[in-house]
């Protein structure tokens, strides 16, 4: 029964927090303002606890002020959840949009049942998946520069001659380059040093993930998913640290309606109509594992590198891994084969390696061994 729980809609931004409560048995809010601070949100904590009737729920919209607000109400006894805003019911028509009203919105939408709910990481996941993101932000800066370089080199003529760049031969002749123009010389000079320090940084960060990799609770799940091919510590720490809580998806459909993997759809009546992929959900994972499914494109094989990850790990966790690549071989050049894009190709195996990659995470949890949905997926 709801008759006695007071809902609490919260509009949080830098530097203030819109609030409306909604007390059991009124329909108009009671609303106020106050600085995002943690000193007043210890005192609104106890003002709606002292106010309220009963139980009190809280709830705000996820953005850039992250879950610290959620936190410091739980801290003082508060119950409050972060909500989807892209998930958030909207009325068509309405072209008002203040702080206040979507304050009032929220706590309306909460009494009612129609928010979702995320999934909030604990501040240890948390940390790691913003590692995990900084390093991509690194390698984004990387090819950046190198963008850049090349963009300069060749409008002054100057074409390296090799086959790929950005190897050590390509280095070599990069150092070798000297301009007659003194302005030309600094440009270069600069836009090598900027390649340089990406490079350093991403190194370190790479050096960085590849420790945590090493702790607990990573060093199991992480040393699982590479044992696909494909998959090495960055994408399966990324994978791992983005789902954080892996057990609150029950099904590998779940996983892939979260990666936003599978299509989207416009049915009614006897007309079924379906569409590209949706894209919801974390891109982060999404990226990297259309990446790793590329790889599938080749035949089976176990190369040197994959066979040093496979050292020591469960007979299972190969076994699914095996089954695995010789799948989604057979399923990448059955779809290519019949006349579809590559690129379409791989989405399509890269959902299926989703469902492999949950099989193998679900199994790896104890509890669900006796699990009849996990036992089948181990079957696939």
């Amino acid at each position: 029964m709801n008759n006695h729980i007071t809902y609490v809609g919260m509009d949080a931004h830098k530097k203030s927090i819109q609030v409306a409560m909604l007390l059991p048995e009124e329909n108009v809010p009671t609303q106020w303002e106050l600085p995002n601070e943690p000193r007043t949100i210890k005192r609104t904590a106890k003002k709606l606890l002292k106010e309220a009737p009963g139980e009190v729920k809280c709830c705000y919209e996820a953005g850039p002020c992250g879950y610290a607000l959620q936190r410091e109400l739980k801290k003082h006894h508060v119950d409050c959840i972060v909500i989807a805003p892209s998930l958030t019911p909207r009325k068509p028509g309405d072209r008002i949009k203040t702080d206040r009203k979507d304050a009032k919105a929220l706590a309306t939408l909460y009494r009612g049942g129609l928010l979702t709910e995320v999934h909030p990481p604990t501040e240890k996941d948390e940390a790691v998946r913003d590692l995990c993101r900084c390093r991509e932000d690194a390698r984004e800066d990387l090819n950046r520069h190198r963008h850049q370089m090349t963009k300069f080199l060749l409008r002054r003529a100057y074409i390296y001659p090799g086959k790929t760049n950005w190897t050590h031969l390509h280095r070599r002749w990069l150092l070798s380059l000297r301009f007659e123009d003194a302005a030309d010389q600094k440009i270069f000079n600069d836009y090598l040093l900027a390649i340089e320090q990406a490079d350093e940084r991403l190194l370190t960060l790479n050096t960085y993930l590849s420790e945590v990799a090493e702790e607990e609770p990573y060093r199991e799940p992480v040393a699982w998913l590479r044992c696909f091919r494909g998959i090495d510590t960055v994408t399966a720490m990324t994978t791992v640290a983005e789902l954080h809580d892996f057990r609150r998806f029950h099904s590998p459909r779940q996983l892939m309606a979260y990666l936003g993997l599978v299509p989207s759809e416009h049915s009614s009546s006897d007309r079924e109509r379906r569409g590209r992929i949706t894209r919801a959900g974390n891109k982060h994972v999404r990226r990297i594992l259309v990446e790793a499914a590329w790889h599938y494109q080749h035949r089976p094989t176990i190369s040197v590198p994959l066979r040093r990850r496979r050292e020591g790990q469960p007979g299972w966790v190969i076994a699914v891994a095996e089954k695995a690549q010789r799948r989604l071989h057979r399923r990448y050049w059955r779809l290519v084969l019949a006349g579809k894009p590559k690129s379409k190709a791989v989405v399509a195996i890269t959902r299926e390696l989703v469902g492999f990659i949950w099989a193998t995470l679900y199994l790896g949890d104890q509890s669900n061994w006796e699990s009849k949905e996990a036992v089948k997926a181990a079957k696939v």
